[in-house]
């Protein structure tokens, strides 16, 4: 089992069964909502996640249509991105506090990159989202 909280602690979870992909998003939304080069997100299935504490502490927005990213209302961490209808959503990698046993093995949106930022590493590479060109 995995488990992840945010900056303040206001909001943990858990996640049973492990998590699916990771990968780094180099999109201007997520680089602005994590206040970082890029975002890194893991895969995780909703069937498989559970928040433990802190439920009420969780806010919500709406980056653009049918895209909603979590964060806490305390320390403002981010902590999920969700495509409506999905099975699955991207948890921030960095509020993991258990190690998941994946490491990134994708980069997307490096179209979109910060140009302060050389793409470096071996990972598979993507100008767009594939899949998600509509909505990135």
């Amino acid at each position: 089992m995995d488990t992840g909280s945010c900056l303040c602690g206001a909001v943990q979870y858990e996640i049973t069964g492990g998590v699916g992909e990771m990968g780094h998003c180099h999109c201007s939304m997520c680089r602005k909502a994590h206040g970082a080069a890029f975002g890194t997100y893991a895969n995780v299935n909703w069937e498989q996640f559970r928040v433990t504490k802190g439920e009420d502490m969780i806010a919500r927005y709406e980056s653009s249509p049918g895209t909603t990213r979590t964060f806490c209302k305390q320390c403002g961490a981010t902590l999920q991105f969700i495509t409506d209808g999905k099975k699955r959503f991207g948890i921030a990698a960095g509020t993991l506090d258990t190690d998941p046993g994946v490491r990134p093995n994708y980069q997307i949106w490096t179209s979109d990159k910060a140009p302060w930022w050389d793409l470096t590493g071996t990972n598979l590479s993507h100008d767009t989202a594939p899949g998600l060109e509509k909505n990135p």
